[in-house]
């Protein structure tokens, strides 16, 4: 079985639409933060200073679905699992959950990348240690799903 690790974030004002539910574009500021701290939590960071190597995780897509409305101040668990992790890359599977209810679910895939002195990012390996840690959140049960 899995880990999941799972952040609560109370929805800000400066998060809502004119309506005063969650404007769709907060939920992947809401993804790439949960994201962050979870790669805190196993002692990494979404960015490494390595000497004359910076290593870095840029986006290369990100998708959301909604499920139901997040009001101005609603307390949401946002729980996040692990589709795929490559020898590059990582796909993370985010679940949104106001009162244990499902109200969006998103994905972020994420590239490992060498980042020199003003010359463009080229992928890498995920680090080893990186890589253990990271594992634990594989979710088998996700790769099915689209």
């Amino acid at each position: 079985m899995s880990q999941v690790f799972t952040t609560i974030r109370r929805v800000e004002f400066r998060d809502t639409d004119a309506a005063g539910i969650m404007h769709f574009s907060a939920y992947f500021t809401y993804m790439e933060e949960a994201e962050h701290e979870l790669l805190r939590s196993i002692g990494t960071s979404v960015v490494l200073d390595a000497g004359p190597d910076t290593v870095s995780w840029p986006r290369v897509a990100a998708k959301a679905e909604y499920r139901g409305p997040v009001r101005f101040e609603d307390e949401m668990s946002i729980e996040v699992r692990i589709k795929r992790i490559g020898s590059r890359s990582v796909t993370y599977h985010h679940t949104f959950l106001v009162s244990d209810q499902t109200i969006a679910t998103g994905e972020i895939t994420a590239v490992c990348c060498r980042i020199q002195n003003g010359q463009k990012p080229t992928s890498r390996e995920i680090p080893e240690d990186i890589r253990e840690s990271l594992e634990s959140f594989v979710d088998l049960t996700l790769s099915d799903k689209s």
